[in-house]
């Protein structure tokens, strides 16, 4: 049987690397041989999916496949791709039927948090390469399978919440490089405690919150409601609880926190050198939250076993004054990489720049090594967001974690959260 390069992305795994022809001996010009392409099926035709970042297809990284239960969405998504781009995309209600498409090498998973785990699993089981919107998952226990799954069928996988390797990080007027540089260097010091607050940007989505007490309302003919609540709970539809305002329920996602949170929490992890380690100490200062629908919080305080802090301030309760955003023993950094260190940047240039990171998705596709920001390092961000989660909606005012068990130590309720039940016959 003839071997292409779809196959064998699908066979080779984590199996070291392989080499391509170069695209001048194929037909120069720009040419781009069909079995050099890579091809993907995005799976969640809402917000994001459709969004001029994701929504896009080139002769390098073709758009084949779309995938949604609102036919609404998936028509005008597939009506979208033909007018720009010039694709007959195939069009599926199930994912399960995208990801068995032998046509797509990358699935993009944009849905509502609640289902980011079984179709990532899914899609690796298929010998498919994923990637897939923040949060990574919405407990701690899907994130766990997802990691293992990818690992086991040797897949590459993309979280997509990049600040910890591009961008000016939100607010703070900086990237992530020259403060994991200055970290790295120890002229702050040691434990650090890093406080991310509406001086820095996060204040900007923290009342996505929802409502209680909705009243019923008619599902609207497009949507197959049933499909989207998959393994949540089934509550009755209302309008808010679905596409663009489902993240103020906790049964598909947790507002702002967990939606925004990894974005601002991922980078603060690499910093820090985190990307093996969970905080041992959760501290919430929130009032008591509703069992439905999302709520604000004031303060969110994680400790690790070497004394550093990861500080989460709600808008509103920020300490006030001119806060730092790392602070050391040995000297502070505030918004715009202001340092209390003298002539820091002369001496920053007497240290070592940080690791290179692989940030080209495609690249890591097409060679099998691990992406910049993956199932295992994102499984630790994402648990940082659910662990906070699971504080506020428990209203506890602090949990204690054992990260040698992966349990909360004394708290039976805060356990049983880790792993949440799902509906029907949907499970890991």
């Amino acid at each position: 049987m003839r071997t292409n390069r779809r196959n064998f992305l699908k066979t080779v795994g984590g199996i070291g690397l392989f080499t391509i022809v170069p695209r001048n001996v194929l037909g120069g010009n720009g040419y781009v041989a069909p079995s050099d392409q890579l091809t993907k099926g995005i799976v969640g035709c809402g917000g994001i999916g459709r969004s001029s970042y994701h929504f896009t297809s080139d002769k390098n990284y073709r758009l084949v496949a779309l995938c949604d239960v609102d036919s609404k969405h998936l028509n005008d998504a597939a009506a979208d791709a033909k007018k720009r781009f010039g694709e007959t995309c195939k069009t599926y209600h199930d994912f399960r039927d995208l990801v068995s498409d032998p046509s797509v090498d990358v699935v993009h998973v944009a849905t509502p948090p609640h289902w980011h785990a079984l179709i990532a699993m899914a899609a690796a089981k298929a010998g498919k390469d994923i990637w897939c919107e923040k949060p990574m998952t919405r407990t701690i226990g899907e994130g766990r399978a997802l990691r293992d799954t990818v690992k086991r069928y040797n897949r590459i996988f993309r979280l997509n919440t990049w600040f910890r390797f591009t961008d000016t990080f939100y607010g703070l007027g900086t990237t992530v490089k020259p403060l994991k540089k200055l970290i790295d260097s120890g002229l702050l010091g040691w434990p650090l405690k890093v406080t991310v607050s509406g001086n820095t940007g996060f204040a900007w989505k923290f009342f996505w919150v929802g409502k209680e007490n909705l009243e019923t309302q008619p599902v609207p003919p497009e949507l197959d409601y049933d499909f989207w609540l998959g393994p949540a709970p089934f509550k009755p539809y209302n309008i808010h609880r679905t596409h663009q305002t489902f993240r103020g329920y906790w049964d598909y996602d947790g507002g702002g926190l967990t939606d925004m949170g990894q974005h601002y929490l991922d980078p603060v992890q690499y910093m820090l050198g985190k990307d093996n380690e969970s905080p041992i100490k959760i501290e919430v200062d929130a009032p008591q939250q509703h069992p439905d629908a999302v709520g604000i919080w004031h303060r969110i305080t994680y400790t690790y076993a070497d004394g550093c802090q990861i500080v989460l301030e709600g808008e509103g309760f920020e300490t006030p004054g001119k806060v730092p955003y790392i602070e050391g023993p040995k000297g502070k950094v505030y918004k715009g990489f202001e340092c209390t260190i003298p002539d820091i940047m002369n001496k920053l240039a007497e240290f070592p720049d940080p690791e290179p990171q692989r940030t080209d998705f495609l690249e890591c596709v097409r060679t099998r090594q691990k992406f910049a920001l993956n199932e295992e390092n994102g499984h630790r961000s994402c648990s940082l967001v659910n662990m906070g989660a699971i504080a506020l909606r428990l209203n506890r005012r602090e949990l204690n974690y054992d990260a040698a068990t992966g349990t909360f130590k004394d708290d039976p309720e805060a356990n049983a959260m880790i792993y949440q039940p799902m509906r029907g016959s949907w499970h890991l």
